[in-house]
C-alpha cells in the first residue's frame, strides 16, 4: 500500500542575481509551463515541493545569498518541507565541486548551459519549438530581452567569462521572433541586457550589429520603449546613438559600465580604455543625444587603489554628473587575473569610498531632479503599491533608477499603461506627480 500522498508536484523558482538570472529563470518556467508542470516564482505560501534556485556568483555578497537560500531550502528537505532541491546558475556553474561536497542534500547542481539536463531531472522534456516563449516574471509591461550570452573582454576583476563562457550572440530573426510574442501578451518595453550589449553581432555578422537588430526591434508593433543595459566603453557602436536620436521608440537612456576612471587603474583592470577616451565618449554622447540619462557602475577599493586614484574618480563624477549611478566596494574574487593581485585596500576603507561616492551622487541626483519640477514626462504605470501608483520615466529602468509616485487618494491611473505626468515635487531618489 503507497502511503505517499498523490498530490501533484509543484516546482518553485527562486531567482537570485541580475536581470539575466531572472530572464532564465522565465525560460525555465516557460519549458515547465509547456510540460504540463505546475511551477510558480518565489512563492513563499504553499510553495511547492520541488525547488529550483537560480544562483549568483558574481561577488561575495551575492555568493554568501545564494549559499544561505540552498542551505536553508536543503535544511526545509531534512525537515521533509520539501521533496526536492535543485540548484542551477552561475554559482553552481563556478563551484559546483565544493558545493557538492559541502552541501551534499542537493538532489542536483546544474550549470549555466544544462538547461536541458535539469529540465529531464524534472521529468520535462526540452522543447526546441518553443523559441524565446517563456513565463515572464516581471510586470506585464516590460520585459528583459536578452540579447547575448557571454562576454570575451578581458577585465581583471571579473569572473562573468567563467561562468558564463564566452560571447555568444542570438540571431536578429530569433530576437525578433521573441519580441512579438512579447508584445501580444501586452509587454509595451523591451529592455535589452547582454555581458555586452557593444559586441552584439560581431560573432555572427562580423560587425557590430545593435543599430541593425534596433531597427529590426522598433518595427515590432505593440513595443514602444526600447531599452540598453550593460553597454562596454570600448568599440561602442556609435551608429546606435544616431538611431536613438531619430527613432522615438529607443529610449533616451544606456548603462554603460564604467569601473573607474584613473588612467593605472584603468590599465590594471585591463579595460582597454583611458580617462581621456572616457570623457570624450561621454561628451559625444551628449552631443549626439542631447538630454540622454547615462547610467554607470563604478568600483571603489580595487587592489592599489590610492587615495589620489580615487580624488581622480571623485572628481570625475563630480564632472560628469552621472544621471543614475552604482557603487560597489571591490570583491577579490578567485581566478580571475585581479585575484593575483595584493587586495590591500582595507574592507572599511572601500566602504567609505563607496559611501562617499554615493552621497556625492545623491546630492548630484538631487540637483537634476529639483530641474523636472513641473515638467510633463511620458510615464509608464508598473504597479500600485501602498498609497502611490508608482511609474518611470523613459529615463529611469525598473527597480535600479528613479521611480514617479502618483497620490492614488487623488488621482487613477491605469497599470501597464502610458500616462503624461506633470513632477509637482522630487527628492533624490523619487518623483512626485499628477496626471497632465
Amino acid at each position: 500500500m503507497r502511503t505517499k500522498s498523490l498530490k501533484k508536484n509543484k516546482i518553485n523558482v527562486i531567482t537570485l542575481g541580475c536581470s539575466k538570472n531572472v530572464y532564465d529563470s522565465e525560460v525555465l518556467m516557460g519549458q515547465l509551463r509547456a510540460n504540463g508542470k505546475e511551477v510558480t516564482h518565489e512563492a513563499t505560501k504553499d510553495e511547492g515541493n520541488i525547488i529550483v534556485i537560480n544562483t549568483c556568483g558574481f561577488i561575495d555578497n551575492a555568493k554568501a545569498e545564494s549559499v544561505n537560500m540552498i542551505l536553508e531550502y536543503a535544511d526545509k528537505k531534512d525537515k521533509g518541507l520539501v521533496d526536492k532541491v535543485f540548484v542551477t546558475g552561475c554559482l553552481s556553474e563556478r563551484y559546483r565541486p565544493d558545493l557538492e561536497k559541502e552541501i551534499p542534500n542537493v538532489d542536483q547542481y546544474f550549470g549555466t548551459t544544462e538547461l536541458p539536463q535539469l529540465l529531464k531531472a524534472l521529468g520535462a522534456d526540452y522543447k526546441h519549438e518553443l523559441l524565446g516563449e517563456r513565463l515572464t516574471t516581471t510586470p506585464k509591461n516590460y520585459a528583459y530581452l536578452k540579447i547575448a550570452e557571454g562576454c570575451d573582454r578581458p577585465c581583471s576583476f571579473c569572473a562573468i567569462p567563467l561562468m558564463r563562457g564566452s560571447h555568444v550572440s542570438q540571431p536578429i530573426e530569433k530576437l525578433v521572433k521573441e519580441a512579438q510574442g512579447l508584445a501580444k501578451n501586452g509587454v509595451k518595453e523591451l529592455i535589452l541586457i547582454a555581458q555586452d550589449l557593444t559586441y552584439y553581432g560581431l560573432d555572427l555578422y562580423k560587425k557590430r550589429n545593435l543599430a541593425e537588430l534596433l531597427e529590426a526591434l522598433a518595427k515590432v508593433e505593440g513595443i514602444e520603449w526600447i531599452r540598453l543595459h550593460y553597454a562596454y566603453p570600448t568599440g561602442f557602436p556609435m551608429d546606435v546613438l544616431e538611431l536613438m536620436k531619430r527613432e522615438p521608440k529607443i529610449c533616451n537612456y544606456i548603462d554603460i559600465p564604467l569601473q573607474h576612471i584613473s588612467d593605472s587603474i584603468l590599465k590594471s583592470m585591463r579595460r582597454g580604455t583611458t580617462q581621456a577616451k572616457t570623457t570624450q565618449l561621454l561628451k559625444d554622447f551628449r552631443a549626439a543625444v542631447p538630454g540622454m540619462a547615462i547610467r554607470t557602475t563604478l568600483i571603489v577599493g580595487y587592489p592599489g587603489e590610492t587615495q589620489e586614484d580615487f580624488e581622480i574618480l571623485k572628481d570625475f563624477v563630480q564632472e560628469m554628473k552621472f544621471d543614475r549611478m552604482g557603487c560597489f566596494a571591490y570583491s577579490h574574487e578567485e581566478n580571475t587575473h585581479a585575484y593575483l593581485l595584493e587586495d590591500n585596500v582595507p574592507d572599511d576603507v572601500k566602504q567609505a569610498r563607496a559611501n562617499e561616492i554615493m552621497e556625492l551622487q545623491s546630492q548630484i541626483s538631487w540637483d537634476l531632479n529639483q530641474e523636472k519640477v513641473g515638467e510633463v514626462f511620458r510615464c509608464i504605470i508598473d504597479r500600485k503599491e501602498g498609497a502611490h501608483f508608482v511609474g518611470r520615466t523613459e529615463f529611469d529602468s525598473p527597480d535600479v533608477d528613479n521611480e514617479v509616485l502618483i497620490d492614488a487618494s487623488k488621482h487613477y491611473v491605469k497599470t501597464g499603461e502610458f500616462v503624461n505626468i506633470k513632477i509637482i515635487e522630487a527628492t533624490e531618489f523619487d518623483l512626485y506627480g499628477e496626471p497632465a
